[in-house]
């Protein structure tokens, strides 16, 4: 049976659900991954008002949709970071509050852990979001950085995060790190440093984004391969390479959509992602959860590129094979 297409809701925040939810019907979706900032999918309403989360379901099951995870990416953020401005920008105003680094980072830790509860109350299993970091900005050693500095951020990660992980637990809720630049997990090596910081703990899982590990060169296929078991939610998102001998994989310090990049993401099919082998690793891994299409191209109309998406993905998609194609003989 083929799995579910969703379209995540982060990058639509600008539209109201019941508005959004009647577009991506439209488009060719199955379903939504709500994001928790807009009006999408609120998590202080979820667990103050008793009739919010039907609201939701009301909302997608009039359009023939579901939802199947929620995403709290930017709360998520602010756990681990080193807490600066910008942060001000990407969180509600009661984590936010007078922007002392600590207390943004003890609320943000409550909001995740409020996060689960409200997961639960909906009716979904899988919570999508980022764990920041507080070592990203030593990812080059130099100043000399001593391997000391690099475990004490792994520590700063569990420490923070297991008590969050406690909440996850008491509600049935899995937590989907995605792997991306700026987490405490950004590739395989990581990735496996992460989760040996929280000794393996079940709650801890990966939504799989191939978009964030091709341009570091990493092979998505290998990261489902390493950690077929831990893949809680998959993100369909592509992107390309464009370094031309002026730039790099550092990005310039350039704006996503300037074509000077040496990368940046595109439309699902558009990239240079080989989608073919990472439905096939998901077989193999026995992933039938969603699949989520993260629709991010600064260079094509967003309408466009979301129905050209969904159609992509349905075609792509295929179940495993159950039998040998040369059974008939087999003694």
């Amino acid at each position: 049976m083929p799995r579910p297409v969703t379209l995540f809701t982060g990058q639509w925040a600008d539209m109201p659900l019941e508005k959004l939810a009647e577009t991506a019907a439209g488009l060719g979706y199955d379903g939504l991954e709500l994001a928790c900032w807009g009006d999408h999918f609120e998590v202080d309403k979820a667990l103050s008002n008793d009739a919010y989360c039907r609201s939701r379901h009301d909302i997608l099951a009039k359009h023939g949709l579901k939802c199947f995870a929620i995403s709290n990416h930017l709360v998520g953020q602010a756990v681990c970071d080193l807490i600066d401005e910008r942060h001000k920008t990407i969180l509600p105003p009661r984590v936010w509050g007078d922007g002392s680094p600590e207390g943004v980072r003890t609320r943000a830790a409550e909001e995740m852990k409020a996060t689960a509860k409200a997961a639960s109350r909906l009716g979904v299993k899988v919570v999508n979001g980022f764990t920041g970091s507080s070592i990203w900005h030593k990812l080059y050693f130099f100043p000399p950085t001593g391997a000391a500095e690099i475990e004490a951020g792994y520590r700063d990660f569990a420490q923070r995060w297991n008590p969050i992980f406690d909440a996850f637990d008491a509600s049935g809720v899995l937590f989907g790190l995605e792997v991306h630049p700026t987490e405490i997990a950004y590739d395989i090596h990581t990735s496996r440093r992460a989760l040996e910081a929280v000794a393996g703990r079940p709650t801890f899982g990966f939504n799989f984004d191939p978009s964030h590990l091709i341009w570091q060169g990493i092979d998505p296929v290998k990261f489902i391969d390493a950690f077929a078991g831990r893949i809680y939610h998959v993100h369909i998102k592509d992107a390309k390479r464009t370094m031309d001998g002026t730039n790099s994989i550092l990005a310039s310090h350039l704006a996503f959509g300037d074509h000077r990049r040496g990368w940046d993401f595109r439309s699902p099919g558009r990239g240079e992602i080989d989608f073919e082998e990472i439905i096939r690793a998901l077989n193999r891994a026995q992933y039938r959860g969603p699949l989520s299409v993260e629709w991010e191209d600064s260079g094509m109309d967003r309408l466009h590129g979301a129905r050209e998406a969904a159609a992509f993905v349905k075609r792509l998609d295929f179940d495993p094979s159950h039998v040998a194609f040369d059974s008939a003989f087999a003694e």
